[in-house]
């Protein structure tokens, strides 16, 4: 049977390197939204951690996302399949998007009334217009990632088909030059679609890749730290920056997850088993954990950020897995949502 018209193949046994990178990848996603808008004075430390973070984080998990879907077959669904398939990744990924951009919505326009709340919404329709189509201003603008990977599951298949892996890369890279609006998330998945790509040609050479990934660690690591240095003193303009940060992301962070220190840890499991709960409600969890600690006084400064930092950090990280532990996991379907 050819390949290209074979029908997904069965998924695989779980990757434990994929779920400790998604361990890893989750909590340097929730240090990275711990200040929604602007650092307190004296802590701006914080905005070049947030920075360097912002070079990476969500090009690794695209990454990751593009291997999964080689592994799991769905990246060999034929034309006639889409529609079927396109379904499914939207009950997957744009209703979780769709319900939890309007919780966080409607929750903003309740609690902006009572406590501080970070990109307050102009109002009901304002922000729901904003949350799926004017997105520069989206009210819950953490959760564009699943907007993006819809867009990336449905478009490689048939890219992948005509043009191969080669040509999914290089869609992925002229993507990246364009600018387009910020209108239905389109300039976020032009900035993004390629690290989906490189997942994709990584999974299919795996068993040249991997070890070279693991036995390289030191070299892999020096290019990332080299990369993220760059970018932060400005030598990296605009896009570059995120293109080569996240490419020097993927041997560095993935190679890491075969080395001896993370195989004895068990919290990057722990963590890639809840990934989806932490992304979905981390920013929540986080910003109900800074408005109790203000209201508990303490402040909003350089001194309290560091009381802050931890707080909301730990918050981001406990509080979904607690909800998905003790509440949701009692509704079938929101908990297979957050699977």
């Amino acid at each position: 049977m050819n390949v290209l018209t074979a029908p997904p193949a069965p998924v695989r046994d779980r990757r434990l390197d994929l779920d400790r990178a998604k361990g890893v990848a989750i909590l340097i996603v929730v240090v990275g939204h711990i200040v929604a808008a602007e650092p307190p004075r004296g802590a701006e430390w914080y905005d070049t951690l947030r920075y360097a973070i912002y070079r990476f984080h969500m090009p690794f998990f695209l990454y990751l996302s593009g291997y999964v879907m080689v592994l799991s077959g769905a990246l060999r669904t034929t034309d006639a399949q889409l529609p079927r398939y396109a379904w499914r990744r939207a009950q997957r990924l744009l209703v979780p998007f769709l319900l939890l951009g309007t919780v966080v919505l409607v929750g903003k326009l309740v609690a902006q009334r009572f406590v501080h709340v970070d990109n307050r919404p102009g109002g009901l329709l304002d922000g729901l217009r904003d949350l799926v189509l004017t997105t520069e201003d989206s009210p819950a603008t953490f959760i564009w990632f699943l907007w993006v990977l819809f867009l990336c599951c449905v478009v490689a298949p048939p890219v992948w088909r005509r043009l191969g892996t080669m040509g999914l890369v290089a869609g992925g890279l002229v993507l990246l030059a364009l600018e387009p609006p910020a209108i239905a998330y389109l300039d976020r998945f032009a900035r993004h679609a390629v690290f989906f790509a490189i997942g994709v040609a990584v999974a299919e050479r795996e068993a040249r890749l991997l070890p070279l990934f693991a036995a390289r660690q030191p070299l892999w690591w020096l290019v990332f730290a080299a990369a993220l240095a760059a970018a932060i003193a400005g030598w990296l303009p605009g896009d570059w920056s995120l293109l080569l940060c996240g490419l020097a992301a993927i041997p560095a962070l993935h190679g890491l997850m075969f080395t001896a220190p993370l195989l004895r840890q068990s919290w990057p499991l722990t963590l890639g088993r809840y990934t989806m709960a932490i992304y979905l409600f981390n920013v929540i969890a986080i910003g109900v954990a800074k408005a109790i600690l203000m209201k508990m006084g303490v402040p909003w400064t350089a001194e309290g950020f560091w009381i802050h930092a931890p707080v909301l950090t730990a918050a981001g990280l406990i509080g979904p897995i607690l909800g998905k532990a003790m509440v949701l996991r009692r509704l079938p379907v929101l908990d297979r949502m957050t699977d």
